[in-house]
């Protein structure tokens, strides 16, 4: 696992779909996509449940949300 899967992640979970979320990393759809398929491949899980041009978190996915926007909310402290 690293920060920039993590990253890619929480902000897929927080746009609530993979374009909006590229858009707002501003980085490409495929880039972000990949990111985060290589995360849940690393550990053999799902994040997501895809469903059109949207996604919904996972019950999985909502944990590992909690726990990112914690991380973030602390980094951001940090700085």
């Amino acid at each position: 696992m690293n920060m920039t899967q993590l990253r890619a992640f929480h902000a897929v979970a927080h746009e609530r779909s993979f374009t909006g979320a590229a858009r707002a990393a501003g980085i490409s759809q495929p880039t972000l996509s990949g990111q985060v398929k290589s995360l849940e491949d690393s550990y053999r899980i799902r994040l997501f449940e895809r469903r059109g041009r949207g996604v919904q978190l996972t019950e999985l996915g909502q944990s590992l949300y909690a726990v990112t926007n914690r991380l973030f909310a602390l980094a951001d402290e940090a700085e």
